[in-house]
């Protein structure tokens, strides 16, 4: 009988192309390789115009259980990751942004919380969800206040006691991601809110772990993205009110 896969690591890329993606993927795999479970690396292609697909694809021979998807045509983060959670098999599925700003090693921090019986573990930015947690460059004044007052409209609205819906580097067990991910409808940067909101609506145990976060070059999040994280957490509110994410109505 065939091994059940421990940890499924589920890697969304779009235009990853110039921002050392076959490094990363050189990264977690030589990480991976020391470890003593079973893995897989789901990686999904979100429409890239570049050469994200054509790199990810000539690293399947180079690095063990890697697995590319390419998802046409370039629909959002929150979209392949919700694919890449349903078609992995771990037993434990792990999603983390190919620029590497939350390194792969974190999930050991993760690993006894799930032992401990945790369905979700998120990693955070922020000291007030997990003692330790830091960024390695300061974010500039503004970009601070947009978070702030971002995050006091999430918790108000949708994901009470979590000051960090947002980070990229969130596990799942095998149970609590298809029961979210089944039930998620928001495609893009708005995702976060709604699988913790749906995860803290299903009663799944949440766990943080403090995250050492390193802001990468070329981020993909625009100001205009961050107005629309604002309107889908007003979605998500709607959604809990229609009873869109009780059990029965799937």
């Amino acid at each position: 009988m065939e091994e059940k896969i421990f940890l499924s690591v589920i890697v969304p890329a779009y235009n990853e192309g110039g921002r050392g993606l076959g490094d990363f993927l050189n990264n977690i795999s030589s990480y991976l390789k020391n470890q003593n479970y079973t893995y897989e690396i789901v990686l999904i292609n979100d429409g890239s115009s570049d050469d994200t697909l054509s790199i990810a694809q000539n690293f399947i021979d180079k690095v063990p259980h890697l697995r590319v998807i390419d998802s046409q045509p370039n629909l959002g983060k929150g979209f392949v990751i919700r694919k890449g959670m349903l078609e992995s098999v771990g037993q434990i599925r792990l999603f983390t942004d190919a620029d590497n700003s939350t390194s792969l090693d974190h999930f050991e921090k993760m690993k006894p919380l799930f032992d401990q019986g945790f369905d979700v573990v998120i990693a955070s930015r922020n000291p007030k969800d997990a003692a330790g947690a830091k960024q390695a460059h300061e974010q500039s004044f503004i970009r601070r206040l947009m978070g702030i007052a971002g995050n006091l409209l999430i918790q108000v609205v949708a994901v009470f006691g979590i000051w960090d819906t947002q980070c990229g580097f969130k596990a799942f067990t095998e149970k609590a991601a298809k029961d979210i991910f089944s039930m998620a409808t928001i495609d893009r940067w708005g995702f976060d809110i709604e699988i913790l909101a749906i995860a803290k609506h299903l009663k799944f145990k949440i766990g943080k772990i403090a995250a050492y976060w390193v802001d990468r070059e070329g981020s993909h999040v625009s100001f205009r993205a961050y107005l629309k994280v604002f309107l889908d957490t007003f979605k998500v509110r709607w959604n809990l009110i229609k009873g869109m994410y009780n059990k029965q109505s799937r």
